[in-house]
């Protein structure tokens, strides 16, 4: 079966799988191949973990009109945006050459403390730490880029579920 033909529930509940899998594996790095997560990759994170609460809720819903389609399709589009945005800033940070990059800076938790909500965010994405440095990579490519990959094949995928045109008795 094409999964293109889905229906919207199904495609929604794998673009949450694939969601969860994603953050899975990352979990994975940290937790037993000790790749500490910098403040970027927390951001990817909790974008990833948007997106998968957005295709759980659309896909347990399963909305029959084409406006409630949209309007999850919206959803996803801003949760994906947001981490494509995130992603490719530290995909960014991590092309700049060695001397002179910026970097993340202090440990996330300590940023917290001592920072408002929005500071926080501010500070994060400018860089500054160790954001530049690449300590993983798969087929040439660092885990920032699989993650713009991932968030863009997912966002991709969402917007095509709630988009499309479907056949049936429900049709929009």
């Amino acid at each position: 079966m094409n999964p293109f033909q889905w229906s919207f529930r199904a495609q929604f509940l794998a673009g949450f799988l694939g969601c969860a899998a994603i953050l899975a594996y990352a979990i994975h790095t940290q937790l037993n191949l000790g790749l500490e997560p910098c403040p970027l990759c927390i951001f990817q994170r909790i974008a990833y973990a948007a997106l998968g609460l957005v295709f759980l809720v659309g896909g347990l819903h399963g909305p029959r009109g084409a406006g409630g389609r949209r309007a999850y399709g919206a959803l996803v589009a801003l949760a994906a945006l947001a981490g494509i945005g995130i992603a490719g800033r530290h995909l960014w940070l991590q092309m700049q050459p060695p001397t002179g990059a910026p970097t993340c800076g202090v440990p996330l938790s300590f940023m917290r403390e001592t920072m408002g909500p929005l500071e926080l965010v501010r500070k994060v994405l400018t860089g500054t730490g160790d954001c530049g440095t690449v300590d993983w990579t798969f087929l040439g490519l660092s885990m920032p880029a699989w993650s713009l990959i991932g968030l863009v094949l997912l966002g991709g995928w969402g917007l095509q579920a709630a988009l499309r045109r479907r056949k049936g008795r429900y049709r929009p």
